[in-house]
């Protein structure tokens, strides 16, 4: 452990031994704290009592968003154990890892994320700013049972805060020193004694942190702005109809990768000359009508959402025209004045429209079922390609080749896909007594995708010996499986619950441009073909919950053993510039979780949590590899941190908060060339607050930890962020 490491732990360990020596005596208060901060979630679709689920699941309500700072997903993923996210490139590209199953570009999500009830089509959608949030539970593990596509790791439900009986508001403002600024704001209330609404936004603004030495200016400048609306009908018989819409638009930069030979290398700084652009767009419109009565209840979720990105940049070897790898090349074969460096651009277009129809049990019975269907129809169209930099600039191309004489296309590829998935599913769960129940579900998911080549004909590829892509070839194929989740519940006592199950998750596979097998065939690259095939993760899982001394102290721990197929990995292929996935056929994922949670009193709470991963690849075609880590695969995180409310005066409350993250040593493709050592976060809030105000100071990675977020195969590597901090306030009415 590296020695800054140590005084970061020696920080927070002093922060909680001071909390501890006032803390110590007051055992009964901190039982009535916990009473009052019992979390309920609806990780099983019904609602129970977070200690009662079983399953290893991680809650934040909206005191602890708040407390927490929370306004990123990467801020609630870093307080959850054997949780990664890796943020690369462009805002769309961030990667969850959950328990060892991860993502890769351009493949299908590896959780199911649920906003409100309805499951977010695209993985560009989830890294996005968050606020009015009223809860956030992290799910760990297969949910295809339950949650159905793409939830192969887990789930994550979000739920926003819902419209008010009474006017309500609140407004939160601040400052960073990007140098940023933010607004975020909320208003409810009725409109009629049946109609409520609500309103809620965003807008952040920054000039960035990180610095482009080549211009003289941040590289990451960040603009977004978004809205949420939401109206809420009860007829009061029983019908509730609840329509939202939402709109989001991100302005800021991407590409701005170096090229290292070791993931470790962080003195490179960023040179790239053109500041290229990324510009987000994102509208999801939903309508959730529900009827219930004694015996049943039924609701149908209607979304229609559509996510546009292009981003535009430098491309290899991301540097300045004079000093780049293909200008010198062609200096080097022609001679002064022939040579040239390239800039990329790339556009995608979704659209989707899905629904869901469930019925289901009323609640508190000790029978509980739910059946249903779902469907998803999706149309997706992407472009990218490369162009040649002439030093004027870099230009956004959508569905057709640059004409641009200032940025002529040098190479481009196109295609649409279309993908019509459906599935049933039925969900029961028994209580046989108040210490014994069993839940199981079923789910069946059939996946049928049409890829259609766009790509113009003199732009195609052909390589040497292996068969050209025609323009307008249609590739079809399906995909399909069941997906049951079984677990068994015991609660020897109300303090105590022991559980263990079986679970099969399930993501679907996909299409690599034509040709592609052939040309990684004849650069030695092994597992890509035309076509990835779906992934399936099979989990044995069991764990224990326990509130001991009064409840003084919350103690969950969970152990897993997963089986993986033809899990991810990605490749750039230069031979014709094409992103592709490859399948890794089979690998083990063994690991373990612990989390603790100690309130010695009411105002201090005390967290620590660590969280292993052990991989293991067990078939691969080429021998070598056998025996290695998977991609993206984090050895562990350990979690610690502190938390003190004291009552300053009356009607006054401070805040010291303290939270480290220890991310372990980190794989990034199958041939594990090259780990990151471990890195070590620390974030910080000091504050004061009224009865409807505050005022914070906040600081993430507090000691300014130097690391790359992402190593990618070729050695493109992501500057993560630096420290940020400032400060901001609240008012609510």
């Amino acid at each position: 452990m590296k020695a800054n490491s140590w005084g970061k732990i020696g920080l927070l360990g002093s922060t909680i031994l001071l909390s501890g020596l006032y803390a110590a005596p007051a055992f009964a208060q901190a039982e009535e704290a916990a009473e009052e901060d019992v979390i309920i979630v609806t990780a099983t679709r019904r609602d129970a009592n977070l200690q009662d689920v079983p399953g290893a699941v991680t809650a934040f309500t909206a005191k602890a968003i708040e407390s927490a700072g929370i306004e990123k997903p990467i801020d609630f993923i870093n307080l959850t154990s054997n949780v990664n996210l890796v943020e690369t490139q462009n805002a769309g590209n961030a990667f969850i890892i959950i328990r060892g199953i991860t993502q890769a570009r351009n493949s299908e999500p590896s959780v199911a994320v649920v906003v409100d009830g309805v499951q977010q089509v695209n993985p560009a959608q989830f890294n996005q700013e968050l606020f009015d949030i009223e809860q956030i539970e992290v799910l760990k593990g297969p949910q295809g049972g339950l949650y159905g596509r793409n939830a192969i790791g887990g789930a994550i439900i979000i739920n926003t805060k819902q419209p008010t009986d009474e006017l309500e508001g609140k407004l939160k403002v601040g400052v960073d020193n990007g140098f940023g600024w933010q607004v975020r704001g909320g208003l409810s209330g009725p409109l009629t004694d049946n109609l409520k609404f609500r309103v809620s936004g965003s807008y952040v603004d920054s000039d960035g942190y990180l610095r482009n030495a080549f211009l003289n200016e941040k590289a990451d400048p960040y603009r977004d702005i978004a809205v949420r609306g939401n109206l809420l009908f009860d007829t009061g018989d029983g019908i509730t109809m609840d329509l939202r819409a939402s709109y989001a638009r991100l302005e800021t930069q991407a590409l701005y990768f170096n090229i290292v030979n070791d993931v470790n290398d962080t003195s490179l700084p960023i040179r790239v000359n053109n500041r290229g652009q990324n510009d987000r767009d994102i509208l999801n419109v939903a309508a959730k009508f529900r009827y219930e009565d004694d015996n049943f209840s039924v609701t149908s979720i209607t979304s229609y959402d559509t996510v546009k990105e292009v981003l535009t940049g430098d491309a290899f070897d991301f540097l300045p025209i004079p000093e780049s790898f293909f200008f010198n090349l062609f200096e080097s074969l022609f001679g002064v004045g022939n040579g040239f460096d390239l800039n990329q651009s790339q556009y995608v277009n979704v659209k989707a429209l899905s629904q869901e129809l469930r019925f289901e049990s009323p609640k508190d019975e000790k029978l509980f079922w739910m059946f249903g269907g779902y469907f998803i129809d999706t149309n997706r169209y992407i472009s990218t390609g490369n162009m040649v930099d002439t030093g004027n600039g870099v230009f956004p191309v959508y569905r057709t080749p640059s004409t641009n004489p200032l940025n002529p296309q040098f190479s481009f590829l196109a295609d649409k896909q279309t993908n019509f998935a459906w599935a049933l599913f039925a969900n029961a769960g028994y209580e046989f007594s108040n210490q014994f129940r069993v839940d199981a579900s079923l789910r069946y998911d059939r996946d049928r995708r049409v890829n259609t080549t766009l790509t113009p004909t003199g732009f195609l590829p052909n390589p040497a010996g292996f068969p050209q892509g025609v323009t307008g070839e249609k590739r079809r194929i399906t995909f399909d499986d069941l997906q049951p989740k079984v677990t068994a519940t015991f609660k020897p006592t109300d303090d105590i619950t022991i559980y263990g199950g079986y679970s099969r998750g399930f993501r679907s596979g996909g299409f690599n441009q034509t040709g592609v097998g052939g040309v990684a065939a004849a650069n030695g690259i092994v597992g890509v073909n035309d076509i990835f095939q779906a992934e399936t993760a099979e989990t044995f899982e069991a764990g224990i919950k326990t509130q001991l001394f009064d409840r003084m102290l919350t103690l969950n721990g969970a152990a897993y053993t997963t089986v993986s197929k033809n899990s991810y990995f990605f490749v750039f292929l230069a031979a014709n510039s094409t992103q592709n996935l490859g399948n890794i056929p089979k690998a083990r994922i063994e690991g373990f979780e612990l989390d603790a949670l100690l309130r010695p009193a009411p105002w201090v709470q005390l967290n620590a949590a660590v969280g292993y991963t052990w991989s293991d690849i067990k078939e691969f075609p080429d021998p070598t590899v056998i025996g290695n880590e998977l991609p993206l695969i984090s050895r562990y995180t350990y979690n610690l941190g502190a938390q003190l409310t004291p009552e300053l005066s009356d009607g006054l409350e401070g805040l010291l908060r303290v939270d480290y993250r220890r991310t372990g040593r980190t794989w990034w493709e199958p041939y594990n060339t090259t780990s990151r050592n471990p890195v070590d976060l620390v974030d910080a809030r000091l504050g004061v607050s009224g009865d409807n105000w505050s005022l914070t100071g906040f600081a993430s990675n507090l000691f300014n930890e130097k690391y790359n977020a992402e190593f990618s195969p070729g050695g493109f590597v992501f500057k993560a962020r630096p420290r940020i901090y400032g400060v901001e306030a609240t008012y609510s009415f």
